[in-house]
């Protein structure tokens, strides 16, 4: 398996860090991801997490924009300046910045949420009440799960 998939909520320890899911560090491993490419989300209050292939995704998004065009110039705020490098320790664990806990709200648990090709760090409640809306928001348009 080549995806992340799922979600786990593991808790902070006393020195910050939380352990990345085992699941989820075979996945970095397989695709032998060394540098983490850490933002923040566009929608939700979530910081994703990817390697360096999300960030070239994105860059060459901004590459196809006029440099000058609002859209491009919105882009790079979001992706540049709205991203940090991170990387795990010896033990597979993530410190819990101020970056990441200002943008989500996170205080003593992380909920790691698979995305596919890159995964993002919630606030638990955040995010089992995200997950419900959506759920309802579907259940109202007649649609079903995928």
């Amino acid at each position: 398996m080549n995806r992340f998939l799922s979600n786990a909520t593991n808790r902070i320890d006393a020195k910050g860090r939380v352990s990345v899911p085992a699941v989820f560090r075979s996945v970095l491993a397989q695709r032998d991801i060394q540098e983490l490419y850490c933002f923040q989300d566009f929608v939700f209050p979530a910081i994703s997490v990817g390697g360096p292939d999300v960030l070239e995704r994105y860059e060459r998004q901004i590459a196809n924009e006029d440099p000058f065009s609002r859209e491009g110039n919105e882009m790079s705020l979001l992706v540049h300046g709205g991203g940090v490098f991170m990387k795990l320790d010896a033990e597979g664990r993530l410190m819990v910045t101020d970056f990441i806990r200002d943008f989500t709200g996170i205080t003593t648990e992380v909920c790691f949420v698979g995305r596919s090709d890159h995964f993002q760090l919630w606030q638990p409640q955040a995010f089992q009440e995200v997950q419900a809306a959506a759920r309802e928001e579907r259940r109202l348009r007649g649609l079903r799960a995928p």
